[in-house]
């Protein structure tokens, strides 16, 4: 499956709750009816006043000409779609995004682990966007997170559900890759991954030990964005 995701980041003078309500109220119904689109979903951070964004859209598509078609491709900010819905909902985030500060990217999703049989609503997520080392080309990034950190990740205790996204352009995308932490406890998270704001966190056990220590073999972990949040499934016509 081929995946857009979008970190949003709200307009000057909106609140974190008058940027919900528009979302979730105005937008919404606009977004999952997007030409192409067989799964939609959006993150709702836990501690809104100490995430790096608002929110994150995750838009799933089976044909990559159709998410090009209808979200740009990862180089083109400014697309401007043709598809009727797709159209509509570009010319719809101008009343509330910051689009110019709203990063997002373009991946295939790789099921790394799935404990709950792909049932994601309502869980917690920690999202974290990756960028490599300095002196490190891109290649060589993706074979030393899959083949070394991903076998250490997936048993991070607490993991239900565990997604690495690879960038369908690297050469144009605005990180290395995405990789998705799921949770059905959030307290399982935050021992694991530190809560919003906890860049610095050290945990003291197993394999979510092994995965901190491991990071700094490999990313550059001061331009990594991370989002932790609350799934909520919009739509899913898979």
């Amino acid at each position: 499956m081929y995946k857009h995701v979008a970190l949003l980041v709200r307009q000057d003078g909106m609140s974190h709750e008058e940027f919900v309500d528009y979302w979730q109220e105005n937008h919404t119904p606009i977004a999952k009816e997007i030409e192409g689109v067989v799964r939609y979903q959006q993150v709702l951070p836990t501690e809104p006043d100490h995430a790096e964004f608002d929110g994150l859209a995750e838009l799933y598509f089976e044909d990559l000409e159709d998410l090009h078609a209808a979200l740009g491709s990862p180089g083109s900010r400014d697309y401007d779609p043709t598809k009727e819905v797709a159209a509509k909902a570009r010319e719809d985030v101008d009343n509330f995004l910051a689009v110019e500060e709203r990063p997002r990217f373009i991946g295939e999703e790789i099921v790394q682990k799935d404990e709950v049989d792909g049932d994601t609503d309502d869980l917690y997520k920690h999202s974290a966007f990756l960028v490599r080392q300095e002196g490190m080309t891109h290649e060589e990034f993706v074979d030393y997170w899959q083949e070394n950190h991903t076998p250490i990740a997936r048993e991070i205790e607490g993991v239900v559900k565990y997604n690495t996204i690879l960038p369908t352009d690297p050469e144009n995308a605005e990180f290395d890759g995405v990789a998705e932490l799921y949770f059905e406890d959030l307290e399982k998270l935050y021992d694991a991954l530190g809560s919003e704001g906890s860049r610095d966190y050290d945990p003291e056990k197993g394999k979510a030990k092994e995965a901190r220590e491991d990071v700094d073999n490999f990313l550059a972990i001061d331009e990594r964005p991370r989002f932790i949040g609350q799934e909520r499934l919009v739509k899913d016509d898979r």
